[in-house]
């Protein structure tokens, strides 16, 4: 037993990091480095009536597996997981699992875009596209609507680039894109902003607004060619790794491509199938290879944990502590309604001090929230309420009833627990 002690704790201290994770191999399993963060961190009976609300939730709205994370005063006093990660081996969630987050990938790009500006290698006021523009592209040179090169980058972050989904959302629609196109399936990111490209835009860029996965799947685009690195490198090693994040990465479409430790996603009953967008003609559910997660990307492809979310909100959330990894101006431009471009990244920000963010599709629905004396809460899960995104109503109700119904707190900081990554063989 003390040798396997000393292992563990050389384990722990020496974790080499493998791609962009921070990672240990044990028993030929990866080990992430949340592993340390499980659930007998928050096995105590401050937490039981609060925990009956989440699983009276679960079993309402048939949610398979949830992880639940949260924070005061830029600590981290409470992470759990719910439910299960895989339902074919009944293996519980824990807080390290992965889960895809959907929309909530919208704040890392404009934690990512807002970086590059401070790094002075773009500005929020550049073109995107035409020549001289950021996307100085010939695939792009010919739009149908010379408006487009009027789209600046502030216009993608806001939402407000002259793209809505009145005929649908050109990042969901892959079939059509490639008999439009007379492409092949697969079809990737630069074939879809071809697509929309070869239409007019539905209102003159700056002067309406209107939710764009489009437009953040494009400032991926944006973020690689002002960083000259590809996206996914650059939120890793200059937004995640900073912050001691390690387990977020971007998701895989089909099931035998999930990342370590994913969880497995669900729909609701007799879900509708569709075709797979590898073009093999196969109709699979749109969270197991009929939804394009790769093509998404900036917009909606990242796979995270709860406290690596955490994580993210507390750099990013305006208080003291932590120290957030923007300047004080960048987070007043993402959050002050009053400019004429905010929200950025977030879903919606009160005058108050409140801000959310929510990331729902089929399989996945995803929620954090800052609230104004500090605290804070991420919610995922990895399964789709009937309701779609208006499930992340009822989500915001119930953790608001979590937290009235605890009434103490401990002390420790989650992220500060220093225990030995556990052997598994």
């Amino acid at each position: 037993m003390r040798i396997l002690i000393i292992i563990s704790l050389v384990l722990f201290l020496f974790v080499p990091r493998v791609g962009t994770e921070q990672v240990a191999i044990i028993g030929g399993h990866w080990v992430p480095s949340n592993l340390r963060i499980d659930n007998t961190l928050t096995d105590s009976e401050m937490f039981e009536t609060a925990e009956k609300g989440v699983e009276w939730f679960m079993r309402n709205w048939d949610i398979k597996g949830a992880s639940v994370a949260v924070a005061r005063e830029g600590k981290l006093l409470y992470a759990r997981g719910f439910g299960y990660a895989s339902l074919s081996d009944s293996l519980p969630v824990e807080p390290y699992h992965r889960f895809r987050v959907a929309s909530v990938s919208k704040l890392v790009t404009a934690v990512a875009v807002m970086k590059l500006q401070e790094e002075g290698r773009l500005s929020v006021n550049d073109k995107v596209f035409g020549p001289g523009a950021i996307l100085d592209d010939t695939l792009f040179a010919h739009p149908k609507d010379r408006r487009v090169f009027d789209i600046t980058v502030g216009h993608l972050l806001s939402h407000e680039a002259g793209w809505s989904q009145r005929y649908g959302d050109q990042m969901f629609m892959p079939e059509v894109v490639s008999r439009t196109l007379d492409i092949p399936m697969p079809v990737d990111l630069k074939a879809i902003i071809r697509f929309a490209l070869s239409k007019n835009l539905h209102f003159t860029p700056g002067t309406g607004q209107s939710y764009s996965n489009l437009g953040y799947s494009i400032l991926g685009l944006v973020i690689e060619a002002a960083s000259g690195m590809d996206y996914e490198t650059y939120c890793t090693k200059k937004i995640l790794e900073p912050l001691g994040i390690y387990d977020m990465a971007l998701g895989h479409n089909f099931p035998e491509e999930a990342l370590p430790l994913e969880v497995s996603y669900h729909e609701v009953d007799n879900a509708p199938l569709k075709p797979a967008v590898d073009g093999s003609d196969r109709m699979v559910p749109a969270s197991r290879g009929g939804n394009d997660i790769e093509a998404l990307g900036a917009a909606g492809g990242w796979v995270a944990t709860a406290p690596d979310l955490m994580r993210l909100l507390l750099a990013v959330d305006g208080f003291d502590h932590p120290r957030d990894i923007l300047s004080p101006e960048s987070i007043e431009y993402m959050t002050d309604v009053y400019n004429g471009f905010a929200p950025i990244g977030w879903r919606a920000t009160l005058t108050n001090g409140t801000w959310w963010r929510t990331g729902s599709f089929p399989g996945t629905t995803a929620m954090m929230k800052r609230m104004p004396d500090g605290t804070a809460w991420v919610v995922l899960m990895n399964s789709s309420g009937w309701n779609g995104p208006e499930l992340t109503s009822d989500i915001d109700n119930m953790m608001s009833r979590f937290l009235q119904r605890v009434n103490q707190w401990p002390e420790t900081d989650l992220f500060s627990y220093s225990a030995p990554v556990p052997l598994r063989f």
